[in-house]
């Protein structure tokens, strides 16, 4: 199931997804005793870790929070180019969730291969995956690069077609930084209870239009392959990223 909503400006669609992050983490909590959730990099959260950052204890109930990272750049977490790096700054350092449930992705590891191996290993011992079966979050936040990636699924990457891995290494992308990276694997994004795509500016509007209405590939626009089953699809999207579509939802 998927939906889409569309909001005049960035500041109403962080405001709305504060409140959909804080709804999946009460179920969530409600539901298993905790929250696991993944979160994105890039300038489409900002707003949102922001706000999150100002909720107060009782209402998000950090103490239950288990937050991993969708990828990051092989970079050290002081880089300014740190997808954790930028979620501590904004978030993870200005809420109370115990650090020993915050798992950031092992970037200080010889290789960006062995970084993927270890956090596959991370997945594994504490979303406890049956035999074989992908682990399952309650809830991937993801960008939308201008080029149609997500997380650091790039188009036309050997990445698009792993089956059998929760986590890889990729090269760079086109678009930059130029490091290489460690990401989740569509097998992880589509196991989740919920992905919540955060979507802003006029220079997503093409990808957008693509992946929503003209049924693109994924190994053009890698957010395509994202269809979360049985879980759900939200994309929240600014005015700007949905002005070429004919199919609107305010």
């Amino acid at each position: 199931m998927s939906a889409v909503q569309i909001f005049a400006n960035g500041d109403d669609l962080a405001a709305d997804a504060l409140h959909f992050v804080l709804q999946a983490a009460s179920e969530a909590i409600a539901a298993r005793g905790r929250f696991t959730i993944a979160l994105t990099g890039g300038s489409s959260p900002v707003k949102t870790y922001e706000l999150l950052a100002q909720a107060s204890p009782g209402l998000a109930r950090w103490d239950q929070w288990q937050v991993f990272l969708g990828d990051d750049r092989f970079v050290p977490p002081e880089d300014p180019r740190s997808n954790y790096g930028q979620a501590r700054r904004l978030l993870l350092g200005k809420v109370p969730i115990p650090p020993e449930q915050i798992y950031p992705m092992a970037t200080a590891a010889a290789s960006p291969e062995a970084a993927a191996e270890q956090y596959a290993e991370t997945l594994i011992r504490v979303l406890c995956p049956a035999h074989g079966q992908p682990p399952v979050f309650d809830l991937i936040l993801l960008g939308l690069g201008d080029d149609g990636h997500c997380a650091s699924l790039f188009p036309q990457m050997p990445t698009l077609d792993v089956v059998d891995r929760w986590v890889v290494s990729s090269p760079p992308g086109t678009l930059p930084p130029p490091v290489d990276r460690v990401t989740l694997t569509y097998p992880v994004l589509n196991a989740a209870r919920q992905v919540l795509f955060l979507v802003s500016g006029e220079k997503k509007a093409v990808p957008i239009r693509d992946i929503l209405e003209r049924g693109a590939a994924r190994e053009v626009h890698p957010a395509a392959g994202v269809q979360p089953v049985p879980g759900t699809l939200t994309w929240m999207l600014d005015k700007s990223a949905a002005a070429l579509l004919t199919r609107r939802q305010e």
